[in-house]
């Protein structure tokens, strides 16, 4: 476990589990955004990674990279996410999964949103870019139902510490979907403060599409449906292999 020392403004927080093969990349970003947003204004960052029980040599990569590594040894995304949260220091906390590239301008607009004090948190738009035509109209179709139905996705999620509190976290009863009720526990929170959560629609970041180019396109229908999320997503025995068995 690495020792945190100092306060800082924006916490970085990444859950990691076996992602020796995008994890770099998505440190390499977030470290190019993080100096843009110090060049251009006074906030102090630390990065964050919450080993998951990883046997591939992440949390070596995440070190060598000179962020700052825990160690989570309970398996969930939410419950890594949480594990962050209670070691970081920042005042705002932004959650960005793994294998997603962040553009090099996100956290400077992340501290644009935030310097209204009436903005709890919110969460950033996704530009999915799977290499089959067939899964590029699908994921298109999601994001418009997203927006429709109020969904945001936790690709890049992010909030004030406050409000990451008070809400109580990411559920870690929900195997899937804990993402969507934590920007929606966000949403009211925000309301019964006077306050608002904003959505970024731009600019997007690029989450790896490894599972819907690899994944037979019944498969993503099912797995994807609304419905079925909804009937099982605490059920362990469903999701479980989304985590042990991911296609890496």
């Amino acid at each position: 476990m690495d020792k945190v020392a100092c306060i800082v403004d924006f916490s970085i927080i990444i859950p990691a589990y076996n992602e020796k093969g995008y994890l770099s990349a998505t440190i390499d970003a977030i470290q190019l955004a993080t100096r843009k947003l110090v060049e251009e204004s006074d906030v102090d960052v630390e990065t964050i990674v919450v080993d998951n029980n990883s046997v591939d040599g992440t949390a070596e990569i995440a070190r060598s990279k000179g962020v700052i590594v825990f160690h989570e040894g309970v398996q969930g995304i939410s419950r890594a996410r949480n594990t962050g949260a209670r070691h970081a220091n920042g005042e705002v906390l932004v959650f960005v999964d793994a294998d997603v590239l962040i553009p090099h301008d996100l956290l400077t607009k992340i501290n644009s949103v935030m310097s209204d004090a009436d903005c709890v948190g919110g969460g950033v738009d996704v530009d999915y870019r799977p290499e089959r035509r067939s899964m590029r109209i699908y994921l298109g179709l999601w994001r418009v139902l997203g927006r429709l139905t109020d969904m945001v996705q936790g690709s890049t999620q992010f909030c004030r510490r406050e409000a990451f509190d008070a809400v109580g976290g990411y559920d870690e009863k929900a195997w899937i979907g804990e993402d969507v009720d934590f920007y929606w526990a966000l949403k009211k929170h925000a309301r019964s403060n006077g306050g608002f959560a904003h959505v970024i629609r731009e600019p997007r970041v690029l989450p790896s599409t490894r599972r819907f180019d690899k994944w037979p396109l019944w498969k993503t229908l099912i797995w994807t449906n609304p419905l079925f999320i909804a009937m099982f997503r605490r059920w362990k025995s469903v999701w479980g292999g989304w985590y042990s068995d991911a296609v890496r």
